[in-house]
């Protein structure tokens, strides 16, 4: 689901070289199991929440402890990895994550689960970012081009087979063994990474540990009284003075980093028409996009009976299709330019949502959901190369590193935020009751994903539209 680019300035420790499906391997296989529990866990939610007691709150916190984890320490773990060396940390994420994971599957209370996902989400921050890093100061520069495009490739190859492959392990063994399968692929990758892997370094600043800490409580304090509103209610206590407290830390954040000298998001970098634009049609697309797949992946189980394993079948049409148009998508970015694709990216995704609530209910044909399924994969391949590439174009050269983060870490918030908002509209009309209830919630909350969605469509035709040299006003 995220893609980061390098630090300038790498040091690296001299080691020979070798082969790329060698690096690809050691690099690839820890980012796979990171991407893979982004979306792993949905297919599995309704088993989890029955056999632990979970609550529909409970669900949020399984997906959303993983990704505000992952989302708050991006930045900082990149950073951290300039200074006391990419490798050390990659390795100690690694690390992190397997011991995380393990202690999912262990969890017999929901709190549980929601801690160590949480953990899980830590080692992620370490792992995504640094594989990049990692790959690109291993392979020579010819080959860089080719290593780098592999490397998204199996990013979203984990996004595409996360509901599939948690639905096949919950229907062959349990849910438990959808964390379990990472413990020996990660007791094995550590030793892997050690002896392929030379260490490196980037320009040492300082940590901005006072701006880690505001961005992290203000989304945390947001996300939770969003997630709290429906079921406490919006003007209680701690619901509004959570949402205040979030807000007011949040400009704090803002105010502190125009004004420290080592800042952990460079404000200047918004000064970028081309990036800020890209950023907030990011920001609105992971909204509106993740969070109805929060609520779709358990609809065919939830309201059609169907098993994790066909439930997550039925997605594919939807998660396998930006494998194909993704690649199409970087090859003609150039020539087309940025504003068309992903503006015409947010158009389809839009109308797909608003499709899929438009012939919802208990018993629509599958048949009746694979269109608008696949429109919104197409739309979703459209945005992710072309993004990537404004985000370039739009950074000086010395900031590409923290641009590229600066949008992953975005675009994770709004994943949040987006299962946040959609399952709060979705409790406030519908419920687990019974399959006509849930429906009863899953339309309201994917038109309001529709909306949120279009709203990112209109922004987008605020790019610049010149097709080679995106502007940087």
């Amino acid at each position: 689901m995220t893609s980061t680019a390098l630090e300038p300035g790498p040091v690296a420790v001299p080691g020979a070289r070798r082969s790329l499906g060698t690096v690809l391997a050691v690099v690839g296989i820890p980012m796979f199991m990171v991407t893979l529990d982004n979306l792993v866990v949905t297919n599995a939610l309704p088993v989890i929440k029955a056999e632990l007691g979970a609550s529909l709150t409970d669900l949020q916190w399984f997906v959303n402890a993983y990704t505000l984890a992952f989302a708050a320490l991006l930045l900082t773990a990149s950073a951290i990895g300039d200074r006391l060396g990419r490798r050390r940390i990659f390795l100690a994420g690694i690390a992190l994550f397997t011991l995380a994971s393990a202690a999912c599957a262990l969890a017999t209370e929901p709190w549980m689960l929601i801690t160590a996902r949480a953990v899980q989400g830590v080692g992620a921050a370490a792992v995504m970012p640094l594989s990049l890093t990692l790959l690109s100061a291993a392979v020579p520069e010819k080959q860089r081009s080719a290593a780098i495009g592999i490397w998204g490739g199996i990013s979203g190859l984990g996004v595409a087979v996360g509901p599939v492959v948690g639905g096949a392990v919950v229907d062959g063994l349990n849910w438990q063994w959808i964390f379990w399968l990472n413990v020996p692929i990660g007791v094995l990758a550590l030793p892997f990474a050690a002896r392929v892997l030379t260490e490196s370094r980037g320009g040492a600043r300082k940590l901005d540990l006072v701006g880690l800490v505001l961005s992290a409580v203000s989304v945390l304090s947001i996300v939770w009284g969003v997630i709290h509103g429906a079921d406490d209610g919006w003007t209680s206590g701690p619901v509004l003075g959570s949402l205040v407290a979030g807000v007011l830390l949040l400009i704090g954040f803002v105010v502190w980093e125009s004004r420290t000298a080592t800042p952990m998001l460079p404000l200047r970098l918004f000064s970028s028409r081309a990036f800020s634009v890209v950023n907030l049609t990011s920001f609105t697309f992971s909204v509106g996009v993740f969070g109805a797949v929060f609520l779709l992946a358990q609809y065919f189980q939830v309201v059609q009976g169907y098993t994790p394993l066909e439930s997550g079948i039925r997605t594919l049409p939807w998660t396998m299709a930006p494998m194909v148009v993704a690649p199409l998508a970087g090859l003609v970015v150039d020539r087309v330019g940025a504003r068309a694709l992903i503006g015409t990216g947010q158009a389809l995704l839009a109308i797909a949502l608003a499709w899929i609530a438009l012939v919802t209910t208990v018993d629509v044909e599958y048949g009746s959901l694979v269109a608008p399924f696949v429109l919104a994969g197409i739309g979703m391949g459209l945005t992710f190369a072309p993004a990537a590439s404004v985000v370039m174009a739009s950074a000086a050269e010395s900031d590409r590193g923290v641009a590229s983060g600066t949008n992953n870490t975005i675009r994770e918030i709004g994943v949040a935020m987006g299962v946040a908002v959609l399952a709060s509209v979705f409790a406030s009309a519908g419920s687990y009751e019974n399959p006509a209830r849930y429906v009863d919630g899953l339309v309201p909350a994917v038109w309001v994903g529709a909306s949120v969605v279009a709203v990112g469509a209109f922004v987008a035709l605020l790019l610049p539209g010149r097709p080679r040299g995106i502007s940087r006003g």
